[in-house]
């Protein structure tokens, strides 16, 4: 169960297979693998909740046979792991009954029994002193948080780590930790906070129990293009030395960043159609496509109007090598949602850019907050007076 270096966590190999299996857009011959493979780990690991679960909801079929071996495979253990105990504590040090404890403990999240590996956790916690020992629990808590999509217990699990590092702590595991609050940012859709954390830690990343470093670069490029401004893009993603040693082997993510960039907006079109593709069937990122895909559009559609008082609709049609009817269209419903600041005088067919002021705008917010201020001391005041 322990993350080793290069090794994704078998049980989030698992829960992505499980959420392909469930995809409507992964074909029905790919299912049929993806089952194979699932109802192996389920085997391997002996997890019989999961496997009467899957069962229940029709995505495998029973053996009642295979059920029973696990079950009693589950007894065996749990007495072996019970007695390691029993005999730590009887003959052994502190150190021992820690050991002991954890292996339960890690058996426990081995066969998917999240209650009961949470309340070992708990009491192996109660048995270790180190706080980097205790991080590496946390770790397990939090794994088993994005098995599961736990948001709730990933967040408590984060606030914990947080207070531990007050009392001390490695670089190492500081960082580690960063990796899992930016993949929680990202699945809870706060895509700024993502984006800096995973900035922060790209020339430090050892986090490969999560996902490969790979698909980290993929995460941090995606989060980073709807966050950051063209400056910042520039400096920490499109000339990151780390990025750029692996960008090319992502499809379509370099002429999806650096189109981009370049201004490029006929290639962006066609590279983020491949990108829209693999976001659909990341698990912690589906749920998201719609915003993403809004919030992308957005961004590149500022970015070309911001070169421009005005501009003909064809011009921009032409850019992004689509239909004036589809740009119509896209812009009325972005303009219309406030993402945009411009007009479409449909009539000359020209797209009129109207940029807000932002002295302005800071004047009339300050206006407003001074008579709201006015009202509230009014109101006071008659209280007082009565």
């Amino acid at each position: 169960m322990e993350g080793q270096e290069g090794a994704q966590q078998p049980h989030l190999v698992l829960a992505h297979k499980l959420f392909l299996l469930s995809h409507p857009d992964v074909d029905d011959i790919e299912k049929v693998r993806l089952r194979d493979e699932v109802v192996d780990a389920v085997k391997i690991h002996d997890m019989a909740s999961l496997y009467e679960s899957l069962a229940a909801s029709s995505v495998l079929g029973i053996d009642a046979a295979v059920l029973d071996s696990m079950r009693k495979r589950i007894e065996d253990e749990l007495k072996k792991l019970d007695d390691k105990i029993a005999d730590a504590e009887e003959n052994l040090g502190e150190s021992e009954v820690r050991e002991a404890h954890l292996a339960k403990s890690l058996f426990f999240i081995q066969i998917g029994d999240k209650e009961k590996a949470l309340e070992q956790l708990k009491i192996t916690e109660g048995k270790t002193v180190a706080v980097g020992q205790k991080m590496d629990l946390v770790f397990h808590t939090l794994q088993l948080g994005f098995f599961y999509m736990d948001f709730n217990l990933i967040s408590k699990s984060i606030d914990k780590a947080k207070k531990l590092f007050e009392e001390g702590g490695d670089w190492e595991r500081k960082n580690r930790l960063k990796v899992y609050e930016g993949l929680y940012c990202m699945s809870t859709r706060n895509f700024q906070k993502a984006a800096n954390l995973f900035l922060d830690s790209i020339s430090t990343f050892t986090t490969y129990e999560l996902f490969s470093y790979d698909t980290f670069v993929f995460y941090t490029v995606l989060t980073s293009i709807i966050s950051l401004d063209r400056v910042s893009l520039k400096q920490k993603v499109v000339d990151a030395p780390e990025i750029l040693t692996v960008i090319g082997k992502i499809p379509h993510l370099s002429e999806f960043l650096n189109s981009l960039y370049d201004c490029q907006y006929k290639s962006f079109f066609s590279a983020f159609s491949g990108i829209t593709e693999q976001i659909k069937l990341d698990r912690y990122l589906q749920p998201h496509f719609r915003y993403y895909m809004r919030e992308v559009r957005t961004v590149v559609y500022s970015q070309f109007l911001e070169s421009y008082k005005s501009v003909t609709m064809e011009a921009m049609a032409t850019a992004f090598g689509v239909s004036v009817d589809f740009i119509d269209l896209e812009l009325s419903r972005f303009i219309a949602a406030g993402k945009l600041h411009c007009k479409i005088d449909k009539v000359a067919g020209v797209l009129e850019t109207n940029r807000p002021d932002a002295k302005n705008a800071l004047y009339q917010a300050t206006i407003k907050q001074g008579d709201f201020l006015l009202n509230r001391i009014q109101k006071l005041s008659r209280v007082i007076d009565l």
